[in-house]
């Protein structure tokens, strides 16, 4: 069964066209709301986003939806998914929604809920809300209307859960950080935060206007970074995305350092440190095979979930792990947290960065990544991957690297794109694998 409204992550498109619309997320509050009104208690929903400009349109038509079938609403303003998540568990609401499209430009949006647990919503929530989506919404009686209220420190309130993260002994006195925030979500309290455990902080991304979300910034574009990093002598930069659930490092001589290595280092330090549980990390099929062989090598194991952060954490939730994660910069850490968290992931990193006494570049290449090569092809409907000559050509790739390397190939769970990508110990054998099948999915797409 197919969902219609709901992706890997929630609602998610260009803003005003369909089905990313005030219309529409009107509708989203009135199901939602219907949906997680349960018991005869005051219902609550949290409300936070990013910087989009689309943001005021998406929250206020929410915040319709959900009062007008008796939901009280609680808005938090501009803050990161993990602090919508985090505050919808510590105020006992029944909901939580962050309107973001993510690493997406300012012209995307998109609405992700979270239920009264702080998790994201299974697959039966979701359908159960898109049911009711297409059913006439439940309107409340004219004296049962919610209320909206904003809450005003609710910024406080997540820099300091993020600082309880670590081991009070931890001091950043003497260490200099750029932090980039995207001209996102995060664009006040990341910087707050390592400042306040005692960082020099060079913030980058921290002007945001509405339009200016990840653009030529943040972790899907780190140059600017790199360059700062290094002019400022920096000990390490910090590249988050708009709504600062991931995380990606640039050491000091201006290395980017991606999602794996940063699994490698929390799962092997809180390994030695007895706090790693299940004997392993989760990832997905896109992480390096190099990080497989590397926590094998200190027996540990690597379990691959789908792409999608939402995919990870239900592994871990299955196996009992507390650390898992994406190679682009998804970091989980149940210890502290329900959701990817970039923020929490960088003080994990700093604070290995001060015990240690090594320099980020160091510290932060624990092992040699295969060759990988990852291409996108647009496609503007239909099926390609059901085509015949590209399902010929992919069993192809997969006989020659057979043994000696991985392919994956996936329709992007949030973008028209058909994502390919290879890796292998043969360089040239990868590049050749990815081109070859992206050329018949190019023919095949149109």
């Amino acid at each position: 069964m197919t969902k219609k409204f709901f992706g890997t992550d929630g609602i998610r498109g260009l803003t005003n066209t369909y089905p990313m619309t005030a219309e529409i997320a009107m509708k989203v509050g009135q199901a939602a709301g219907r949906h997680f009104q349960r018991g005869d208690h005051r219902h609550r929903v949290v409300i936070g986003k990013d910087t989009r400009l689309s943001g005021y349109m998406m929250e206020n038509a929410l915040v319709a939806g959900f009062t007008s079938v008796g939901m009280d609403v609680v808005q938090v303003g501009p803050l990161p998914t993990p602090a919508v998540a985090l505050l919808t568990r510590s105020m006992r609401a029944d909901l939580g929604v962050m309107i973001s499209a993510s690493h997406n430009p300012y012209f995307d949006n998109g609405i992700k809920l979270f239920g009264p647990d702080g998790f994201k919503l299974s697959d039966e929530d979701e359908f159960k809300i898109e049911a009711y989506l297409e059913e006439e919404a439940k309107l409340a009686l004219p004296e049962d209307i919610g209320r909206a209220r904003r809450y005003e420190d609710a910024r406080g309130r997540y820099i300091h859960a993020v600082k309880m993260s670590l081991p009070e002994r931890i001091s950043f006195d003497g260490l200099k950080v750029v932090c980039d925030c995207a001209n996102g979500a995060a664009y006040q309290v990341a910087p707050s935060a390592f400042w306040e455990l005692g960082a020099d902080v060079i913030p980058l991304g921290n002007s945001p206007n509405g339009l200016n979300i990840n653009d030529k910034c943040g972790s899907t574009d780190v140059a600017k970074l790199q360059e700062t990093v290094v002019a400022s002598g920096a000990n390490i930069g910090i590249a988050l995305d708009g709504d600062a659930d991931r995380l990606i490092v640039v050491d000091e001589k201006g290395q980017v350092v991606d999602g794996d290595q940063l699994m490698a280092l929390i799962g092997s330090s809180w390994s030695r440190n007895g706090l790693l549980r299940g004997d392993g990390i989760v990832a997905t099929i896109m992480s390096n095979l190099g990080l497989e062989r590397f926590l094998n090598a200190q027996h540990l194991d690597l379990v691959r979930a789908k792409v999608g952060d939402r995919y990870v954490l239900e592994e871990m939730k299955k196996g009992g792990y507390n650390v898992g994660g994406e190679q682009s910069g998804h970091m989980i850490m149940l210890d502290h947290g329900t959701t990817g968290d970039g923020t929490v992931a960088a003080l994990q990193v700093l604070s290995e960065l001060v015990e240690s006494g090594k320099p980020a570049s160091e510290l932060l290449h624990l092992f040699d990544p295969v060759p990988q090569l990852l291409k996108n092809v647009r496609y503007r409907g239909g099926q390609p991957l059901e085509s015949d000559k590209v399902k010929a050509v992919i069993a192809e790739a997969e006989k020659e690297l057979n043994g000696s390397g991985r392919l994956v190939i996936r329709k992007s769970g949030t973008e028209p794109l058909i994502r390919v990508m290879a890796e292998g110990d043969d360089e040239d054998q990868v590049h050749a694998v990815v081109d070859r099948i992206c050329a018949v999915v190019e023919e095949v797409a149109g």
